[in-house]
């Protein structure tokens, strides 16, 4: 009997990478000349996932997030994975805007990838949904390196990581 091998397909962010981009950001507002005498900030809150960017207005908004990203790319965070909220008004006639950090699939996110395999008529591979998670299975495993090549050579707005690789 053939054994199966499987992997499974999920996306996230590394928390300590964005603490540290966090950091590195705020470190960086802190010091330009262009944000003296302004309340501009970066906050993190790890439990809920998400960053409040705080601003005067939405021209200061558009930079600390330029800043942000750019100390994120530097950290290897996925920006696909960082999801910007509307800027709205706060108190002081200043600006806030909440990002939320993508961690682990949504179910929409699990059925359109399920979906993408299955419309292309993919032999022999066997995906399911755990969760956040979409498991691959086939017994193959160049069947399922062909999959992890096909899944990244489309945009399904995230990030994609495979991991968990597994042969039984």
């Amino acid at each position: 009997m053939a054994s199966n091998s499987s992997f499974d397909v999920t996306t996230g962010v590394d928390m300590m990478e964005v603490n540290n981009a966090v950091d590195q950001a705020q470190k960086e507002i802190s010091q330009r000349y262009d944000f003296k005498g302004v309340t501009a900030g970066i906050e993190l809150n790890e439990k809920e996932k998400t960053i409040t960017l705080t601003a005067p207005d939405e021209y200061k908004m558009t930079a600390v997030w330029e800043v942000l990203q750019g100390k994120m790319v530097k950290r290897k965070v996925p920006l696909q994975n960082l999801e910007r909220g509307k800027i709205e008004s706060a108190a002081l006639s200043s600006v806030r805007q909440v990002v939320t950090l993508t961690d682990g699939l949504s179910s929409d996110k699990c059925r359109e990838i399920v979906r993408y395999m299955k419309d292309a008529k993919l032999k022999k591979v066997q995906s399911s949904i755990q969760g956040d998670t979409v498991r691959v299975s086939s017994a193959s495993k160049d069947d399922l390196q062909d999959v992890i090549v096909f899944l990244r050579g489309h945009d399904f707005g995230v990030e994609l990581s495979f991991g968990n690789f597994r042969s039984n």
